[in-house]
């Protein structure tokens, strides 16, 4: 089995292929509101997109949230072995001011002491792959019939909550 090489983060980001192709695949709802991905899902509910070039040796499958964060913050904001953490906690959030370097372990503990919330995505019934399908497919629905988005979001959300309760942050 072939040694798996370290992403070239840096490079990546500076090619402008992947950055318009990733881009592209961004709905951006505006400053500090969610802007999810509408491309491939992963089974942890990432997005996954295929960035760099054959021609350069580069081209690999990565998860978009790491590369716009690359893109946003500079590769040198990633440290070696740092996860991308999604402060809104919902796993297909492409904005920029919702994430954060950690540690992976920091980030299994923000899951175990959020995912228990009432109404929050990490409780969502359909697990994080389920909610960032319906939400993603629920945009591109309403894109391509001319529904209202923000509506299409809300009632995608709300399907992974079938009981309506919530319970809001202590603090």
């Amino acid at each position: 089995m072939a040694e798996q090489q370290p992403v070239p983060w840096a490079l990546l980001a500076a090619d402008a292929a992947t950055v318009e192709r990733y881009r592209a695949k961004v709905y951006d709802r505006g400053p500090d509101r969610c802007a999810y991905y509408l491309g491939a899902i992963s089974s942890s509910g990432h997005g996954k997109l295929r960035a760099g070039s054959r021609k350069t040796n580069t081209s690999r499958v990565v998860t978009a949230h790491v590369l716009g964060f690359v893109i946003a913050h500079g590769a040198q904001a990633l440290a070696p072995g740092a996860v991308v953490r999604h402060r809104c906690d919902e796993s297909s959030c492409q904005q920029p001011t919702h994430w954060m370097s950690g540690e992976r372990l920091d980030n299994i503990r923000d899951y175990y002491a959020r995912s228990h919330r009432a109404g929050h995505a990490l409780g969502d019934v359909r697990g994080p792959d389920g909610r960032a399908v319906a939400i993603r497919d629920a945009i591109l629905n309403a894109q391509a019939t001319g529904a209202d988005v923000e509506a299409a979001i809300a009632a995608a959300i709300a399907a992974g909550n079938p009981s309506g309760a919530s319970q809001d942050a202590l603090f």
